[in-house]
């Protein structure tokens, strides 16, 4: 852990320059994920914080929205269309409640979906109150508590576009976006597992949890990388696809059999006596569930059917 609340620690990496990564598919990929991976195995809370900035910076960059200055940015865009925007004399105004912001006592500014008569579309928005108000009551978690993922209230909100509508879902970095959230689901897997690595355990049970975390991460770390290369070979939506959705379920299996392993090779003592250990398991588990489960093993499945099976 890092030993600061994330807040705190998101605004010094910030200053600190630590989250300008490589843009994805520029030549850089596996360097990005592997900053990301080291920040959430770090911390899981600073990790997420952390992606949701710099999937922030890439987005913006790649849809050629505004500069993102000095701002802490997130991307908050679960239930595309809970809130609206209304165009009014050549301004945007959002209004409705968004959930899952993560972040939203934290980022200074936010892109946003929102449903127009168009269709859903991205706006960069300034995040401060009363125009956006984080709802008491609304984020009552124990594992990611800290990520602060409240419902965001906007009322009135003004909203420069960014992009055209539809544009942030069927761009190539939306891809890339999907795969930086694996990468940081895999360094909090690592973060798990440096616990049960640290016990130095002796007996031939706790070797064989070992080992099976051991090849587990392994295959989820070189299926990492393999995409990365991808991602900076062939920058395009549907080369990425399949690939992404794979990688994704790759390192959730990975990263639910490392909380299985480790907890069975180290029992009950320090998920009750060990808070950062308890912390770090709770949060990861809270985590995983940003997948779509087998929904997405479903989607996933629907690609190999249409395009055949490469293996």
């Amino acid at each position: 852990m890092t030993g600061e609340p994330p807040a705190d620690a998101l605004f010094a990496a910030r200053k600190a320059g630590v989250l300008d990564l490589p843009l994805p598919g520029q030549g850089h990929t596996a360097a990005r994920f592997a900053a990301l991976a080291g920040l959430t195995r770090a911390d899981t809370v600073l990790g997420r914080l952390a992606e949701g900035h710099t999937d922030a910076l890439a987005i913006l960059a790649e849809l050629d929205g505004p500069a993102p200055d000095e701002a802490v940015w997130g991307v908050w865009a679960a239930v595309p269309d809970s809130v609206v925007a209304v165009r009014e004399d050549g301004d945007w105004w959002l209004a409705g409640d968004r959930p899952w912001c993560s972040g939203a006592g934290v980022c200074t500014r936010a892109l946003v979906t929102a449903a127009t008569d168009e269709g859903v579309r991205l706006f960069a928005v300034d995040v401060g109150e009363p125009a956006a108000t984080p709802l008491d009551g609304t984020w009552p978690a124990v594992g990611m508590a800290g990520s602060d993922s409240r419902t965001v209230r906007f009322t009135r909100a003004r909203g420069v576009p960014v992009g055209g509508v539809g544009e942030y879902v069927n761009r190539p970095g939306f891809w890339a976006g999907g795969a930086g959230v694996a990468a940081c689901w895999y360094g909090a897997a690592v973060g798990v597992a440096d616990r049960l690595f640290a016990a130095a355990p002796t007996d031939p049970h706790a070797l064989a949890h070992l080992g099976a975390v051991d090849t587990a991460l392994g295959s989820a770390s070189a299926l990492l990388d393999q995409v990365a290369e991808l991602i900076d070979a062939s920058f395009d939506a549907v080369a990425l696809r399949r690939p992404v959705r794979r990688l994704r379920a790759a390192v959730e299996a990975a990263a639910t059999a490392t909380l299985d392993h480790v907890g069975r090779a180290l029992g009950a003592r320090p998920l009750c006596q060990d808070a950062e250990h308890a912390r770090r398991t709770a949060d990861l588990t809270v985590y995983l569930r940003q997948s779509h489960a087998e929904r997405d093993l479903a989607d996933l499945g629907a690609d190999v059917l249409a395009v055949g099976a490469d293996w």
